[in-house]
């Protein structure tokens, strides 16, 4: 009989005795030698064994699994959780995740800035430089009127490294763009509850790049969110990326942008007039493509034992 998603499962939480998140069973069923055992070649794993766990919950009265909590969702085995000895402790656990989870996080949407600088600099899909847009300074205007207009930051892909320059100069003749603009949205957590307004929220301030992304530390492991930000991402276009605090490398591309070949002029200088932080990030690109190097200022790239320090300063480990 073929080992499935439900027998790794069980046999994980059976090993580690304490409640998970899918993923963190998915890593432990690696790290155990048992996730090779399945045999599965698809890109996401994880969410084919959430979905798996999900379904035996709702569909089956006899299920071995149970959640204990809803944020983060956390699976473990009734076995385990209700039994005499164990059953005060996971009530313990449970209490104290859930006040975890309720707690105002340390960090901010803001400290999170450095992380996406970071990812997107190192990042082959992406290889750029980023510039926090700080809404603050925008003009002031009447209410409603600037609403969900500045993305959180702005991103920017020079082909310097790529062509030398006199291809460079010739794709200019030709008039081929071979540059990049990009929008990000950033939100400390995605769940089904705000997905939707934080999505349109992206769709409204980054449509105007080539391409617009919705970044978020943390996305809910729920199968019917994932299914959600896919339609989503289906019919509008803007990407989504799961940040990693700790290997920032590993951060994922969930989703890609869909590529907008033209820019939208109008909301461009919309923008450059309403806010002087994206006015100076024109005027620096066009100062950079100019001169054909990156000799102006953007957002600071912090090297590996600034990067450690800060996200232990901001607890984001």
């Amino acid at each position: 009989m073929s080992y499935t998603f439900y027998d790794l499962a069980v046999d994980v939480l059976m090993t580690v005795r304490k409640p998970l998140t899918i993923y963190e069973i998915w890593e432990h069923g690696i790290n155990l030698g048992l996730a090779q055992k399945l045999g599965t070649s698809g890109k996401t794993p994880w969410q084919t064994l959430g979905a798996r766990i999900y379904v035996d919950l709702k569909e089956n009265p006899n299920t071995k699994f149970v959640q204990v909590s809803k944020r983060p969702a956390m699976f473990y085995l009734k076995e385990l959780y209700g039994n005499s000895e164990d059953y005060q402790k996971n009530e313990e656990k449970k209490v104290y995740l859930e006040s975890k989870v309720n707690a105002k996080p340390e960090y901010c949407e803001k400290d999170l800035h450095v992380l996406l600088t970071a990812f997107v600099y190192s990042n082959p899909h992406f290889n750029c430089y980023t510039r926090t847009i700080l809404h603050e300074n925008s003009k002031k205007a009447a209410k409603g009127y600037n609403k969900w207009l500045h993305p959180d930051m702005v991103g920017v892909y020079f082909p310097f490294d790529k062509y030398q320059n006199n291809v460079l100069k010739l794709l200019d003749t030709f008039k081929e763009n071979s540059y990049k603009l990009f929008s990000f949205e950033i939100k400390i957590e995605l769940n089904l509850s705000n997905l939707r307004r934080s999505y349109f929220q992206a769709v409204s301030n980054s449509s105007w790049a080539n391409e617009g992304y919705l970044v978020a530390l943390k996305i809910e492991d729920e199968p019917s969110l994932i299914d959600e930000i896919r339609r989503l991402n289906n019919a509008f276009g803007i990407g989504v990326i799961r940040l990693d605090a700790k290997n920032i490398e590993e951060s994922e591309i969930l989703f890609s942008a869909r590529t907008n070949n033209t820019l939208d002029w109008e909301t461009i200088d919309r923008l450059a007039e309403e806010n002087p932080d994206f006015s100076d990030f024109i005027d620096n690109v066009i100062e950079d493509i100019k001169i054909g190097k990156v000799k102006s200022k953007y957002d600071r790239i912090l090297n590996a034992d600034e990067y450690e320090k800060y996200i232990k300063e901001k607890g984001l480990v």
